[in-house]
């Protein structure tokens, strides 16, 4: 695995050993950046699931300013921790060794929005729905902001979120799929 593109393109990005994880392939990610925007301007970013970092890693390289990192597996923590400090990105990042519900509550706590979340969960362990229904009823997702799933083909996500939109489906060899949803803009009175 490597950052395929940005200030950190061509770095080597360690993965999860003995396969705790399932990393996101570097196709994939670069079709995926293709599609929420090639490079940010700044934000936040949360990566709820994030095994060995790399997502929100190449969101950085990318031009994301901050990241919040999320995995509940110990030998992911210690992956993404090695992966940060190789690319000296301690100042960028927070990591937590966490639940996903229990890390939500305590991120709406802190009052922090982000302008894209990265969900990625084990396939088929982990209820989309109850993980949307989350992050939407908590408001934790700032105005124009993405949400970008990544799972099994077999599982279609709602696309009727309360103001959201579907930005795009796209399946990758019939193994994996992702799904964007963009939040609206709301209107002013």
């Amino acid at each position: 695995m490597r950052v395929i593109a940005g200030e950190y393109k061509g770095n080597r990005i360690q993965p999860v050993p003995n396969q705790v994880t399932r990393p996101t392939g570097d196709k994939i990610k670069e079709s995926l950046f293709q599609i929420i925007g090639p490079f940010f301007n700044g934000g936040t970013c949360l990566d709820l699931f994030a095994g060995s970092g790399a997502l929100a890693i190449e969101a950085i390289s990318r031009g994301m300013e901050q990241a919040i990192l999320i995995d509940k597996h110990p030998k992911a923590i210690s992956t993404i921790r090695q992966n940060i400090k190789h690319l000296r990105l301690e100042k960028n990042v927070e990591i937590y060794r966490n639940d996903a519900f229990r890390a939500l509550k305590a991120i709406k706590k802190r009052d922090i929005q982000f302008d894209l979340i990265f969900l990625d969960p084990p396939y088929h362990k982990v209820s989309y729905d109850k993980l949307l229904d989350s992050i939407i009823s908590m408001d934790i997702v700032k105005d124009n902001g993405s949400i970008v799933c990544e799972h099994d083909p077999s599982t279609k996500l709602e696309t009727k979120l309360t103001d959201y939109s579907l930005i795009k489906y796209e399946e990758y060899n019939n193994t994996t799929a992702i799904t964007i949803f963009k939040k609206d803009v709301k209107e002013c009175d």
